[in-house]
């Protein structure tokens, strides 16, 4: 029996995890946790009957106590919640996809419990991978990457023969083939179209704004233990193939398939079986083709900025990140502009004082500092 804990079970990835849950009788959900959707949170408790359940404020958390009385579910809030959650001790896997830097912590925490992780927070990486790494090494846990990409990764690896350099494949967003110029008139409506994946608002504005594609970078860098120097981005904009790895003699592993995230979810989850999925599949003869090209950094300011600060390490990564929640937060609720969005990673990471090797304290206060030189600065 393969028991999980799901931190953010409402979004995207937690939703698509539970639908994985319902295809295979021999998973058992020991906790599940939410921002703010408490009645989504409530029909899943009744569902699936965790231990533990957790949302983010302490109201919402008296409230779904009252409304489950009649379950033996325990309800946290707050950060103790997502803790409790990703610690609890029945739990063998936790899926860590809630969105943003929130992820570190209960990511920590599972760690030191033990728990093996299917990561979907990137943030968890991009910041303090040079912490998390180490210390998944020590206390002997897997962490099985859940974002396509660095699942492609993962599956294409060969364990006799290093990686020579990752191709990271990207759609390129709703806005491929823009120039600076187009990008001043995008809306908010404009870039929450994907053209082929079904996500989040958040991280589909960072698909948009290609600065997702930056933090991967960070992220698989991390991951794989290859210098950013040698991970290149391709756009393949029908996101068939998820990335490649070529190695030493210069041949090339890629895996393929449909734009569908319960693929690398189930790969995850049951590492290293693969489970059925759906009766899609890729159907070469309709494809026909497949179409690649390089990303545009002078229009796309937003990957080459999250480039120059995976080459600089240290807290630049951190600053590059909080900036980016801080802006999208701010274009979703259409205060800013589109192309405010990488401008002000740019300021942040100008302005910011550098530190080589920040301690997760350090990373959780150069969050703060950010969200607080941005709200100073008139747009």
């Amino acid at each position: 029996m393969k028991r999980i804990s799901i931190l953010g079970s409402t979004g995207s990835i937690g939703t698509q995890t539970l639908d994985i849950v319902r295809l295979n009788n021999d998973v058992k959900v020991e906790a599940l946790t939410a921002h703010k959707n408490i009645d989504l949170l409530e029909k899943q408790i009744r569902e699936f009957h965790p231990r533990v359940a957790a949302i983010w404020e302490e109201s919402d958390a008296k409230l779904l106590c009252e409304r489950i009385k009649d379950t033996d579910t325990k309800v946290y809030f707050g950060m103790e919640g997502l803790i409790k959650a990703a610690t609890v001790k029945e739990a063998d896997i936790v899926v860590t996809a809630v969105v943003g830097m929130i992820g570190i912590e209960p990511t920590v925490a599972a760690i030191n419990a033990k728990k093996d992780i299917a990561l979907a927070n990137k943030e968890t990486l991009v910041c303090a991978g040079h912490i998390i790494m180490p210390l998944a090494k020590k206390t002997g846990i897997n962490i099985y990457p859940v974002d396509s990409e660095h699942s492609a990764i993962f599956q294409c690896l060969d364990k006799h023969n290093p990686i020579k350099k990752i191709l990271l494949t990207a759609s390129g967003g709703p806005f491929r083939g823009y120039t600076k110029e187009d990008l001043q008139k995008v809306t908010l409506e404009d870039a929450l179209k994907h053209p082929n994946w079904s996500m989040g608002k958040k991280i589909t504005i960072d698909s948009a704004t290609m600065v997702n594609k930056g933090l991967e970078i960070i992220e698989a860098s991390h991951l794989f233990d290859v210098d950013i120097d040698d991970i290149e981005v391709v756009i393949q904009k029908e996101s068939i193939i998820h990335s490649m790895v070529e190695f030493m003699d210069n041949g090339i592993i890629a895996q393929l398939g449909t734009p569908d995230m319960r693929l690398p979810i189930s790969y995850a989850l049951f590492y290293p079986e693969r489970r059925y999925i759906s009766d899609e599949r890729v159907d070469f003869a309709s494809l026909a083709t497949l179409n690649f090209s390089k990303p545009d950094l002078d229009v796309f300011e937003g990957l080459k900025l999250a480039m120059l600060a995976g080459k600089r390490g240290g807290s630049a990564p951190t600053v590059l990140n909080a900036a980016n929640e801080w802006a999208v937060a701010k274009f979703l609720e259409k205060k800013i502009r589109f192309t405010d969005i990488p401008y002000l990673i740019g300021k942040a990471l100008d302005a910011h004082e550098f530190t080589k090797n920040p301690s997760i304290s350090d990373i959780l206060s150069l969050k703060k500092w950010t969200e607080e030189y941005l709200e100073r600065i008139k747009i």
